[in-house]
């Protein structure tokens, strides 16, 4: 019963351990087109818009933040769905994870009014204006 006991806190503990490894959503992420951040302001009152005929590379990228500027530190992987303006259904754009898309090719597949929505795949990453506007 005492081996039982111990193997089984062990693995209890070793579980617990591996948890505390990386905190959920403790890296500052943004969307990114030709390493401009996306979003007009890093805070609750930030909008994120793009306009139906921009040209460029979109990313997200880590950000280092400060009161003057947001600058791109690294790319990490998302993926990507577009919410239908009348609707508000999301669909996956595709299937792929990205670190970098071509926006004439998200923007094929949106109107005006939808969203474009952006999805970490590691929650390390905070990535709080994930909705960008078609405008």
């Amino acid at each position: 019963m005492k081996k039982v006991t111990l193997s089984v806190f062990g693995l209890l503990l070793l579980s617990s351990g591996i948890s505390f490894g990386q905190k959920a959503f403790s890296n500052c992420s943004a969307a990114f087109l030709n390493n401009k951040m996306v979003v007009d302001e890093y805070s609750t009152k930030g909008k994120s818009t793009i306009g139906a005929n921009a040209t460029g590379t979109l990313t997200v990228c880590t950000t280092e933040l400060s009161p003057s500027s947001a600058k791109a530190v690294e790319k990490i992987v998302f993926k990507i769905a577009i919410r239908d303006k009348d609707t508000k259904t999301l669909l996956m754009f595709s299937d792929e994870a990205f670190n970098q898309v071509n926006i004439q090719q998200v923007l094929k597949k949106c109107e005006k009014g939808d969203h474009i929505v952006l999805m970490t795949t590691d929650n390390q990453y905070a990535l709080p204006h994930n909705e960008i506007l078609v405008m």
